[in-house]
């Protein structure tokens, strides 16, 4: 009996591994992590001289594996949804200026972030860390063509 009741506790813990007080940790990526091997990140344009905002790559290709993840990942924000207090959806793009001053980098390299209860952005010109679950399900807008969306859980200052 004491047996059956030890291998019982022991399945009920290792379905809810929560329970224990060690949560899952989201994997933390960087822009690079976020190309499969042998793709060839772009330098990003310093200025836009010519008034083209054209997307150079669109359909870049994705780590599919990463597709339902919890991760952390660092960028920018352009805002698309949202108030003055909280912004509800907004692209996270790894460099400054990026999609707004300057053409969209490749679709890899952009992710459209939703938070169903919107988060406060302090300042567009300072680099943020988004945690949520990663999809590889893409996302089209006006701006640029998306590789990745994430459903946001947090956001925190980026202390690099």
């Amino acid at each position: 009996m004491r047996h059956a009741l030890f291998l019982i506790f022991f399945v009920v813990l290792s379905f809810f591994p929560s329970m224990n007080g060690f949560a899952d940790e989201p994997q933390e990526l960087y822009w690079e992590d976020l190309v499969p091997k042998g793709f060839v990140i772009p330098p990003a344009p310093m200025t836009n001289h010519d008034g083209n905002m054209t997307q150079a790559q669109p359909n870049a290709p994705l780590r599919e594996e990463l597709n339902g993840e919890l991760v952390k990942i660092p960028g920018f924000v352009v805002p698309l949804e949202g108030d003055a207090d909280n912004i509800t959806e907004f692209l996270l793009v790894p460099y400054f200026g990026a999609c707004v001053h300057v053409p969209p980098p490749p679709s890899n390299q952009i992710g459209y972030v939703k938070f169903s209860e919107g988060v406060p952005i302090d300042n567009l010109y300072d680099a943020i860390w988004v945690t949520g679950t990663l999809s590889t399900e893409g996302w089209k807008g006006d701006i640029a063509s998306v590789g990745y969306r994430l459903s946001g859980m947090s956001v925190s200052a980026f202390e690099g």
